[in-house]
């Protein structure tokens, strides 16, 4: 009888120990659940609510359904962005990557002016982006640009890089590069250095050669940081508003209109915050989509350990 009420009793205590322990948990993760509701998840509803509505001449919201999404449908302009978003995303990102991994790769061996090797690398990651924009422009400026000056002093005649819908670009995918590829070096680099030496070691006592131990080995090792960089690559491939508003406002004729200027553009330049909101569900859609493939895809191919 005693051995009973002492195993209630111990009960007891462990449930209220366990109670105040998820309270405490939870009083500490109010915080950023708050944070994360009221600038991340709140948004989002709010914007695919306002996706199914239009305002009204009188300020008024009416729900009109899926009006905003045929409109979108049927939109030239939209299937222009997005295209152009498409063939800008494919041409930065596995360049930014392949870059940072040579880069990495690089400054990870021991040689005389490796620290100031990985800072001119690093460098441009740091500065800020309507900076980069007006290095870049004065790079392509037609005329008395750097690039068109270098051009003339070999005898060839200068070029509207930006003006001309065959290379603006090509132009804005190149800056992008340079300023990203230094960021994903550092977590390249990090990832390089905590790949065990034993395994080289191991490697060039079976006869590997290097380019073998980099192909089987690191590379393998280093599919975790490169899926984590292609992510962010193409969520930032998706997002360049602050370069176009400086360089070319979308210009010319949409050539260099990316999905996000374009939902800048409509909502604040147009006024028609519905439709900004069906383009960035769209948006939001579309990067979903994408990383949750690349996560099923390329999880199963690789190497955490």
């Amino acid at each position: 009888m005693v051995s009973a009420v002492m195993s209630a009793v111990e009960s007891k205590a462990i449930r209220r120990r366990n109670w105040q322990t998820n309270i405490n948990a939870w009083l500490l993760l109010l915080p950023a659940v708050v944070l994360l509701a009221a600038f991340t998840h709140y948004p989002i509803l709010s914007t695919i609510y306002h996706s199914f509505h239009s305002l009204s001449r009188g300020g008024t919201s009416e729900f009109v359904g899926l009006e905003n999404y045929t409109f979108m449908l049927e939109d030239d302009v939209f299937w222009q962005v997005l295209r152009n978003n498409i063939i800008f995303a494919l041409a930065t990102v596995p360049t930014s990557i392949g870059l940072a991994l040579l880069m990495a790769v690089w400054v990870d061996k021991k040689m005389a002016g490796r620290s100031f090797l990985r800072l001119a690398f690093f460098t441009p990651t740091v500065l800020p982006m309507i900076a980069v924009a007006n290095i870049w422009l004065f790079f392509y400026t037609p005329g008395y640009g750097l690039l068109d000056q270098f051009l003339k002093s070999l005898g060839f005649s200068g070029h509207n890089w930006l003006g001309d819908p065959s290379t603006v670009m090509s132009c804005l995918a190149v800056m992008v590069v340079w300023k990203e590829a230094g960021f994903f070096m550092i977590f390249y680099l990090a990832a390089l250095q905590t790949i065990p030496p034993e395994l080289k070691e191991a490697a060039q006592v079976e006869g590997a050669s290097r380019w073998y131990f980099f192909r089987r080995v690191t590379l393998p090792l280093l599919m975790p940081t490169t899926l984590f960089i292609s992510i962010n690559a193409l969520i930032n491939s998706f997002k360049l508003v602050d370069q176009l508003v400086i360089m070319t406002k979308g210009g010319p004729n949409n050539a260099s209109s990316l999905l996000l200027y374009y939902i800048y553009e409509v909502a604040f330049t147009f006024q028609d915050t519905a439709f900004a909101a069906t383009l960035t569900v769209t948006l939001i859609a579309i990067l979903a989509g994408v990383a949750l493939t690349k996560f099923v895809y390329l999880d199963r191919r690789i190497h955490y350990q």
